[in-house]
């Protein structure tokens, strides 16, 4: 192994001089450490021999510390590290191995876990050859040869040591009576029908990131390496079974044959990237989704098998720290993975420490996008330190003078007490759950848009597959921990687990009832009223304005452009929450009005903040009328249970009395009766069905078949779409897009309504509601409804009080058919304009992009 070249001190301004052939050489110089500054993420790489991690460090902006500082933000070592060094770190360091990930990365372990996984579910794990580790199934094995001398068969077979790497060791055999019964061997069926290409055979080197386990989160890098034998396969026999270069597809063995080809590009030679390989699937007419769909259920189902040893080994490193937080722990795996004749993969091995030497140009290129988007995708911040500090100072003052620590009722408490005990118990648990749901959710956007290579594919989005994973998921702890098993499948099965945030604020809501109901406090609904009479406050409600301060969502990294995002799309949340007292919708009130002794059910979530605002948060026009104005509801939810807790209400201030009784007045004058508003609505749906995406410079006949000829070649448009939408675009640049939309129509609306403030018709509002669902999960909900699957935007109207007619229903459905026509039209717009996908520039607007008749 070639030792590491000194690092070389450079005097003088003069710049390191890097040849360009050395990122991919063992060439490598490194670079001079510079001082560490505040507000910058350090890395100590100490551990590793590859200069590939350092480049990549650099890339990503970190700073080098000494190799003996142990606080660093990023930690990276090459071999598995002791559970004691796991327990030592903070919350803010990551470190690139998991405790526990031996039990499949040793060729014993793997063995042994994946016989226990097979004896449960046998049709789940067929992807493994058939197995015997010595010496203990020495007798086990020797019985299967004396049956296939009987049934006159003759099988292959391939030995290798328990322990081993790098090919060393390995043989085949084809009798098994010579083999030792003592050694710690690991001896399978050997696959003598492989899929070849030139007439070689082959392995692929798939790269696995597994960014927690606590939830389980697995990402498959889309590229890697097809590592081909030096010597044209032969099915063996007596004669080739020492021909290592035919038989094994290990690059540390064949680099030494003289017909070994070393090629700079990626289609050539006996190293080649899996991004060839799947072009040349698809030249030959292979099923390139079922292949890349069959790699991910053999990579998930493996770490299945893993993931009880991985959690509890984990959580004995890190007691104390709840579920769901963040991980200190990633790891990037290299499998090794055959294909059969059929392309059936078949798993061979799985490496926790894949080299990441850089011999030739296709190892530099691959293996460097694996390592940085894996590090973006973890998404270290320079503020982590800081906010773990201040965590772990307040958590110790809690501590220390006893503050939000539930009492334990004393023996021969009352059943009021323990009753009240019960309430708040399960109100800490959901405010712990709450907060780990928005964290995720916060996550989940950050890895949304910083996938680059990588696709997740656990958990999955299909909701079958979904449920598949996790009924494996519960007989792997059964059979693994079975001492232990009843604890996590408790947490397992636990329905907060599935919950989305409304739920949860819908059973923290239902709590504050059931609290209110034993403190003897008069439960007021909290539901929309029968509208016998006019709140003299229906205006001001009306025209609440929500100013934020700090997003509870963001991360410290994130641009003011999508905190100001987040924060738009909170105050629209919050408006499509709320419950206005409007008297043109009087009939839809008498029938959904709720009783306030029913128990509102999980399925049907609504924010009590939103619809009784508190008597701190309004401030009423006059002293007249507070008197005057009904009273708010006493059950809004505390600070801490908003949707958003740091967003608050500001009302207008006048001192004429006289302004609220115009305001009412005004109301009064646009009662409209049912068929009225129906009327309106189909006009509204008449026009819309006439707007048109009309594409610059271009006739409203031309900018339809272009449209058509999107949709017409939508196979070869499918992808290039997806990718500008949901990768190529932010969040503020997707809301452009259907502000063009959204524009038009709040144009169009007062006209028809003849109203002058286009908030006080209801129609608009469901419109809000629909284009935040689009824009749900970056775009995503947008993009479902090209795909036909995922989450529908109608679920929006399924959890929601409030009645939907099948004119409103029709409206939505046009104007999310002119949504899609809008991206279409903006992407060719954008293919068409700059030559390639670019984001959407400044002067974006429908007057110049596009126009609505």
């Amino acid at each position: 192994m070639p030792s590491l070249p000194q690092e070389r001190v450079i005097q003088g301004p003069t710049p390191l001089d890097l040849n360009t052939e050395l990122p991919y050489q063992s060439t490598m110089k490194r670079k001079v450490r510079k001082k560490k500054k505040k507000g910058t993420i350090t890395a100590n790489v100490a551990g590793t021999k590859f200069e590939i991690v350092r480049l990549v460090i650099d890339e990503m902006g970190f700073m080098k510390t000494p190799d003996e500082d142990e606080t660093s933000n990023l930690i990276w070592c090459d071999s598995a590290v002791q559970q004691e060094k796991i327990a030592e770190l903070q919350n803010y360091q990551r470190i690139n191995h998991f405790p526990g990930m031996g039990e499949i990365c040793r060729k014993d372990f793997l063995a042994r876990n994946m016989t226990k996984m097979i004896k449960s579910r046998p049709l789940d794990y067929a992807f493994v050859p058939r197995t015997w580790i010595f010496p203990a199934e020495y007798t086990q094995f020797q019985n299967y040869m004396k049956e296939l001398k009987k049934k006159r068969k003759q099988k292959t077979f391939i030995v290798k040591p328990a322990n081993g790497a790098m090919g060393h060791g390995i043989s085949l055999i084809r009798n098994g009576d010579k083999l030792p019964s003592q050694d710690h061997l690991i001896v399978q069926e050997y696959i003598e029908k492989p899929f070849l290409m030139e007439g070689y055979k082959f392995d692929l080197r798939i790269y696995i990131l597994v960014t927690s386990c606590d939830p389980l989160k697995i990402f498959l890098y889309h590229d890697g390496l097809v590592r081909m034998g030096t010597e044209k396969y032969i099915p063996p026999n007596e004669s080739n079974l020492t021909q290592l270069y035919m038989h094994l597809t290990n690059y540390s063995v064949n680099k030494h044959n003289e017909h070994f080809e070393r090629d700079e590009t990626e289609n050539k030679g006996s190293k080649r990237s899996i991004k060839w390989f799947t072009e040349f699937l698809q030249a030959n007419q292979h099923d390139v989704a079922k292949f890349w769909s069959d790699i991910s259920e053999l990579v998930v189902k493996t770490l299945i098998v893993a993931e009880p040893h991985v959690l509890h080994a984990y959580r004995m490193c890190r007691p104390g720290q709840p579920p769901g937080s963040e991980s200190v722990c990633f790891e990037v795996l290299g499998f090794d993975i055959l294909l059969d004749r059929k392309l059936k993969p078949w798993l061979l091995e799985i490496n926790r420490a894949p080299s990441f030497g850089t011999d030739q140009k296709i190892d530099y290129d691959v293996k460097k996008g694996v390592l940085l988007n894996a590090l973006k995708l973890l998404n270290i911040r320079t503020s982590d330190k800081r906010k773990n500090l201040a965590k772990q100072k307040a958590e110790a003052q809690r501590r220390l003078y006893g503050q939000n620590s539930i009492k334990r009722p004393l023996p021969g408490s009352s059943d009021w007490e323990q009753q009240r005990h019960q309430l708040e118990k399960r109100k800490e648990e959901l405010k712990e759950r709450l907060a780990q749901v928005r964290k995720q959710i916060s996550k989940e956007e950050h890895e949304n848009r910083h996938m680059g290579n990588y696709r997740r594919i656990y958990p999955p989005e299909d909701k079958t597959l979904l449920e598949k994973y996790e009924n494996l998921l519960a007989v792997a702890f059964q059979t693994f921990l079975s001492g232990r098993a009843a604890s996590f499948q408790r947490e397992l099965n636990n329905p907060l687990k599935r919950m989305k945030e409304e739920d949860i604020l819908d059973l923290l809501e239902q709590c504050e009832i059931d609290d209110e109901k034993l403190m003897g406090k008069t439960t007021k609904s909290r539901g929309p009223k029968p509208l016998s009479s006019m709140p003299e406050s229906t205006e001001i409600m009306k025209r609440q304005k929500y100013y934020s301060s700090d997003s509870s969502y963001g991360s410290s990294n994130s641009s003011s452009e999508s905190d100001e995002n987040e924060k738009d799309e909170y105050q629209n949340k919050k408006r499509e929450k709320q419950v206005t007292y409007n008297l043109k919708q009087s009939n839809h009130y008498k029938l959904i009005q709720p009783s306030s002794s029913i128990r509102r059910s999980v399925s049907c979530p609504r924010s009590i903040s939103s619809q009784s605002p508190s008597c701190a948060d309004i401030r009423p026009f006059s002293a007249q009328q507070v008197i005057s104005a009904s009273r708010p509801t006493s059950g809004s939810r505390s600070h801490s249970l908003n949707r958003a807790s740091s967003y608050t209400r500001h009302l207008p201030q006048s001192n004429d009395a006289s302004s609220s009784d115009s305001l009412m007045s005004e109301s009064l004058r646009k009662l409209r009766p049912k068929e009225q508003e129906d009327d309106l609505t189909s006009q509204t749906l008449f026009v819309l069905k006439d707007m048109k995406i009309r594409f610059p410079g271009k006739s409203d006949a031309e900018s339809l078949i272009l449209i058509e000829d999107i949709i017409d070649n939508w196979k070869y448009h499918k992808t290039k779409v997806a990718s500008y939408w949901l990768i190529k675009l932010d969040s503020v640049k997707q809301r452009k897009v259907l502000d063009i939309v959204k524009t038009s129509v709040r144009t169009v609306l007062p006209r028809i309504w003849k109203v002058p403030d286009v908030e006080e018709v209801n129609l608009y509002r469901i419109f809000n509601r629909v284009f935040n669902r689009l824009l749900w999960s970056h775009g995503q909900g947008l993009w479902n409804c090209f795909c036909d699957s995922g989450s529908s935007w109608e679920s929006i109207f399924n959890k929601s009080p409030e009645v939907v007619t099948p004119l409103q229903l029709q409206c939505c459905q046009r104007l999310v058919e002119l949504c899609k026509q809008c991206l279409l039209v903006v992407y060719k717009y954008a293919s068409d304009s700059r030559g390639s996908l670019s984001g959407i520039g400044t002067d974006w607007g429908n007057s110049r992009l596009t126009e609505f008749q």
